[in-house]
């Protein structure tokens, strides 16, 4: 037997009396609530001492004496499906996640980077040429703003609502900016 009394189920004993010619009876366990996803757990009753004439039946488990039944407590085949689902959906969302942090992670590391860490291509050979020093200035010039719009979440999180809202945003932000120094002119 696998299931313990008092985890997995509400130890009962007592007596058991039948009517003349009844031939069951009904004994009540109360089995509490364990997580059974795909195990089993069984128990035994067992029942002995028969009294008044009563004889249990010698082919069965326990001989004359006593016959014991093997109860078997397992999963709800419907529970193990919602689990299934359950966890398929959270792991397709962990894995959408993921992505989204390292697209975030790659947004903010090209905004760091003059030409976004790329080295640009010369036209008449194969050869990548590194930044020049006009790029190094305007990345300079442009480093606040890059750094700042590299704070909208990519369009992963939430199905693009929450880039959606943080890009609206920081379109309010620039166009107060720029009414702001539009002023003092």
């Amino acid at each position: 037997a696998s299931a313990v009394a008092g985890r997995c189920f509400e130890p009962v004993s007592g007596r058991v009396t039948f009517a003349h010619q009844q031939i069951e009876a009904t004994i009540y366990v109360t089995i509490k609530a364990v997580a059974r996803y795909s195990s089993e757990d069984k128990f035994r009753v067992l029942v002995s001492d028969p009294e008044g004439g009563v004889k249990l039946d010698g082919a069965t488990d326990g001989g004359e004496g006593r016959n014991i039944a093997t109860i078997t407590i397992a999963a709800d085949a419907a529970t193990r499906q919602r689990v299934d689902y359950l966890q398929g959906m959270l792991l397709a969302k962990w894995e959408k996640s993921k992505s989204g942090h390292a697209s975030w992670a790659e947004q903010i590391r090209a905004a760091l980077l003059v030409n976004g860490g790329e080295a640009e291509d010369d036209d008449d050979s194969s050869v990548s040429v590194g930044p020049s020093i006009f790029d190094y200035f305007i990345h300079g010039l442009a480093l606040p703003w890059k750094l700042l719009f590299s704070l909208v979440p990519p369009p992963d999180y939430c199905g693009g609502w929450v880039c959606f809202f943080c890009s609206l945003v920081m379109i309010g932000l620039v166009t107060m900016i720029i009414g702001d120094m539009a002023s003092l002119l």
